[in-house]
């Protein structure tokens, strides 16, 4: 597996490097958001499977470089970040981030969700029918298409959602979701009223059964809430899971 490690400190970046090279890793490496695109667009070897990138960058912010990477390219990105509020990961995840890390992290963390992440990506590349699509289309044979009927739009109160065009709406007005917001609501709005347990969710949107993936299911549920400005449609069931619940008719 290639992965692109962009990392500004040299001494961290050598460290990683020689574990990850371990693991099986072959590294490529980039100082600066800059290098990282460069790396990214003009690699001579094959493509790159994984970008493990921290935010600290000198050169750019590192939520610009994640939002830049994303429009090139749907190579899986992992944030590493020391910022360990909610809003900094919604954010990230929201630019198109596949999962995030906080330091000060794990290595054995670190090496599982990297690992996760490329299985989620190499699982959903496949499925969707007539070739792939541009980056809101990757992951369009997930939870929406296993509606009963992908072609019928799914209707819970305001909101609108369409499976084969990846389209959510609320009221009439278009909400921009990522991939995984899109399958995540599509999976919830598929059962409205029914409560899907946490490793079901996790099961069915992120294809994994590893527990951390958990932390990222929230964020996810929280920036949901937060887009489609109906904190209530999503309802957190207590030591179980979440569930979609219909607002009252009128």
């Amino acid at each position: 597996m290639r992965l692109l490690l962009v990392e500004d400190d040299d001494h961290v970046a050598t460290a990683l490097s020689a574990v990850l090279a371990r693991h099986g890793f072959e590294v490529g490496m980039a100082h600066s958001g800059q290098e990282a695109l460069q790396e990214l667009l003009h690699s001579e070897l094959a493509p790159f499977d994984v970008v493990l990138l921290d935010l600290g960058l000198p050169d750019q912010d590192g939520f610009e470089v994640c939002g830049r990477i994303r429009k090139l390219t749907g190579t899986p990105v992992i944030m590493v970040t020391a910022r360990a509020d909610v809003r900094s990961r919604i954010h990230g995840l929201n630019l198109g981030a596949d999962d995030y890390v906080v330091k000060p992290y794990d290595t054995g963390e670190l090496l599982a969700r990297v690992h996760a992440v490329a299985r989620r990506t190499a699982a959903a590349e496949p499925e969707p029918p007539g070739g792939a699509g541009g980056a809101g289309a990757g992951g369009a044979s997930g939870a929406a298409e296993r509606a009963d009927d992908p072609a019928t739009p799914l209707v819970v109160g305001p909101v609108t959602l369409e499976p084969q065009a990846r389209r959510v709406s609320v009221g009439g007005a278009e909400v921009q979701l990522t991939r995984k917001e899109f399958d995540l609501l599509a999976l919830l709005a598929a059962r409205p009223g029914v409560v899907f347990r946490r490793e079901q969710i996790i099961s069915e949107v992120w294809r994994s059964s590893w527990e951390g993936t958990g932390r990222t299911l929230e964020v996810h549920i929280a920036s949901l809430r937060s887009k489609l400005g109906l904190p209530a449609l999503i309802e957190t069931v207590r030591g179980v899971g979440y569930r979609l619940v219909p607002p009252p008719a009128g």
